[in-house]
């Protein structure tokens, strides 16, 4: 799954367009390099978010295209 979806079906980024300008802006990365809107997400990633001086960092626990807004949290734990 793309890195900019993932971020909103997870519920990390409330749209996909903020998660495609993240991205493009260099404030997401994937294991420690930048992540491009199109970059894949694999289940064991780590995704690090900044947005100013906050910094979110979650591992990939599932990429499921669709869930629910309960089971959103499922796809990921906060390290």
């Amino acid at each position: 799954m793309r890195i900019d979806k993932y971020l909103k079906v997870s519920r990390l980024i409330k749209r996909r367009t903020l998660a495609n300008e993240a991205c493009e802006t260099g404030h997401v990365t994937i294991n420690g390099k930048t992540a491009k809107p199109g970059t894949e997400v694999k289940i064991g990633d780590v995704i690090e978010i900044r947005f100013g001086s906050n910094l979110t960092k979650v591992k990939v626990l599932s990429t499921e295209e669709h869930v629910t807004k309960e089971g959103a949290r499922e796809l990921y734990t906060i390290l």
